[in-house]
């Protein structure tokens, strides 16, 4: 497999962990905000947090529209970021910095899908 399909899995799966762990911390009273928390942002992103795992496994091997799924990830992103930073005068720095970390981090998993490296990992084992 390519070391860039590698780190895009892995990428992928990490900020869906951290999206369910921060955002169920926050929904089930677990972790207390100084700031005003829009609870649809939160379910929105342990919704997507579940949805990045999946992609990430099917990154993971190779699936034909795991493109697609990351494409449709990140446009939903980038339609929330623009939707917080435009329209909605309640929402906290906090809530604009976090979802353009998940933008930005999907802009690094296509382009690592996109990279055409000739570097692979070999398993050894002889046949």
């Amino acid at each position: 497999m390519k070391i860039t399909l590698i780190i895009a899995t892995i990428l992928a799966i990490l900020i869906g962990i951290i999206s369910i762990i921060s955002g169920s911390m926050v929904l089930l009273g677990l972790r207390s905000v100084d700031y005003t928390v829009l609870n649809w942002l939160v379910a929105y992103n342990v919704a997507l947090g579940v949805i990045s795992i999946m992609v990430g496994y099917q990154i993971g091997k190779q699936h034909r529209k795991s493109k697609i799924m990351i494409i449709s990830i990140l446009l939903l992103h980038l339609l929330v970021l623009a939707y917080l930073y435009f329209f909605n005068e309640s929402v906290a720095g906090e809530s604009i910095k976090a979802m353009s970390f998940r933008v930005s981090i999907w802009v690094v998993i296509l382009l690592f899908t996109l990279i055409k490296n000739p570097k692979t990992v070999h398993n050894n084992i002889k046949k």
